[in-house]
């Protein structure tokens, strides 16, 4: 069993096609929307994330790149700039999935890639701008 967030990018000729429909009913794999941008006729953007059996997984993959859907990792797109970040915790509070916790013996800021939906809260709330998305 896999268990992966995945951005992927449509191309604006295949925003009104049931494509997730699909990777539910061909490939058997539970597909969670995390968060979209889908408008008509222009290009579309979706967290989505997705369990499965790890051949279903591939097969799906290929199966959406072969739509000319750009396939990317969630947690490639979500990064924390430790340098940048005084560890104040604005982030944490307003972090809805707790991918930004303090660690209460040092009161140190951990980011938990794995957590992150790519909401995008934290950025405003982030006075350093330790956090950054790159959808």
């Amino acid at each position: 069993m896999i268990s992966k967030r995945i951005v992927l990018h449509f191309p604006r000729d295949l925003v009104s096609e049931p494509t997730i429909s699909r990777l539910v009913k061909k490939y058997d794999l539970e597909c969670n929307i995390l968060r979209a941008n889908i408008t008509p006729r222009q290009v579309g953007i979706m967290v989505l994330g997705l369990k499965g059996g790890n051949k279903q997984y591939k097969d799906a993959i290929v199966y959406l790149k072969s739509l000319n859907i750009t396939v990317q990792p969630l947690s490639q797109d979500v990064t924390w700039n430790e340098d940048l970040c005084t560890d104040c915790g604005a982030c944490v509070t307003i972090c809805p999935t707790e991918a930004l916790t303090k660690d209460p013996n040092t009161q140190k800021v951990r980011f938990d890639k794995d957590a992150c939906i790519g909401c995008e809260l934290c950025i405003p709330a982030c006075p350093m701008g330790a956090m950054e998305v790159h959808f």
